[in-house]
C-alpha cells in the first residue's frame, strides 16, 4: 500500500477534536468507494505520516470506527472495511427452510420496477423532498418455489437513476451488492422495526395465504456509510413462520 510524500489536511471542522477530525477523514473515504466493504485500509503507521498526526490519533480514530461496525480488525491481517451481514435479520426472525430442513436464504425476483414519487412517510424516511422521485421495486422472495416475503422497496431517483432502466432479470439475488455494483451506492447500516398485521387482499395473493391471515411487517431504513438514508423497505411475511428468540443473561 502506498504511503503518500504530503501531509494530508483534514478537511473537518477545526474545533473538533483531531482524533474525531480524523474519523470523519476515513469515514468520508470509505463512503466514496475510495476503501471498499471487505479491503483493508492503510496500516497505522501510513495514516500517521499521511495525515501528520500522532499515533494514538490514528489509533482512537479507528477505535471509535471499529465500535460503530465500520471497521473490523482482523488479526494478523490489518483494519477493514466490514460489510454487514444484512441477511441474518431475516434468518433471525423467520424460519426460512428447505424441505430437508436447511436454513438457507430465499431467492429473490423483483416483480415490477417504476420511478414515482414515494408516499410521505417513505419520503420522510428517506429525506426527500415532497415531489422527489424514487426508484420502486415490488419483490417477492421464496424457498423452493413458496413464497416466504412480499417487499416494497424505494431508493432515492438521484442516487439510483441507473436501477430505472436495468432489466428486472438483472437484478441479482442479492440487492446490496447490486446497488454497489451498479450505482455505487454501499449500504453500512439499518434500522428496523417490526409489527403485526393483517394481510391485505395485495399481500394475501402475493404470499399465497389467506386474506386476513396474520403477517409479520418489517420497515428497515437502510444507511450509506456516511449515514444519509439510501433504501426504505417494507417486508411482509406470513406471522405462521415468524419466530422470535433472545437469550438473557
Amino acid at each position: 500500500m502506498d504511503i503518500y510524500m504530503k501531509t494530508r489536511k483534514l478537511r473537518a471542522d477545526e474545533r473538533l477534536p483531531l482524533y474525531q477530525r480524523l474519523r470523519e477523514e476515513i469515514q468520508a473515504r470509505i463512503s466514496s468507494g475510495e476503501w471498499k466493504p471487505d479491503t483493508p485500509i492503510p496500516t497505522e503507521a501510513e495514516l500517521t505520516q499521511e495525515y501528520g498526526v500522532a499515533v494514538g490519533t490514528v489509533r482512537k480514530a479507528v477505535d471509535t470506527l471499529v465500535s460503530d461496525g465500520l471497521l473490523q480488525r482482523n488479526q494478523g491481517r490489518g483494519t477493514f472495511v466490514r460489510r454487514p451481514d444484512f441477511e441474518s435479520s431475516f434468518l433471525r426472525f423467520f424460519r426460512q427452510t428447505n424441505a430437508a430442513g436447511e436454513r438457507i436464504i430465499p431467492e429473490g425476483q423483483v416483480l415490477e420496477r417504476r420511478t414515482i414519487v414515494p408516499p410521505e412517510y417513505v419520503s420522510i424516511a428517506l429525506g426527500l423532498s415532497a415531489q422527489a422521485e424514487a426508484v420502486y421495486l415490488k419483490r417477492i422472495r421464496r424457498i423452493e418455489g413458496v413464497p416466504m416475503l412480499c417487499e416494497d422497496i424505494w431508493l432515492p431517483y438521484a442516487r439510483f437513476h441507473a436501477l430505472a432502466d436495468i432489466p428486472l432479470q438483472a437484478f441479482g439475488n442479492l440487492l446490496y451488492p447490486f446497488y454497489e455494483q451498479e450505482c455505487g451506492q454501499m449500504i453500512a447500516a439499518a434500522r428496523e422495526s417490526l409489527r403485526v398485521s393483517c394481510a391485505d387482499q395485495q399481500t394475501a395473493s402475493a404470499l399465497e395465504i389467506p386474506q386476513g391471515s396474520p403477517v409479520v411487517i418489517i420497515d428497515r431504513v437502510a444507511q450509506g456509510y456516511d449515514h444519509s438514508p439510501l433504501e426504505y423497505r417494507r417486508s411482509r411475511g406470513g406471522a405462521s413462520t415468524f419466530h422470535y428468540q433472545i437469550d438473557i443473561s
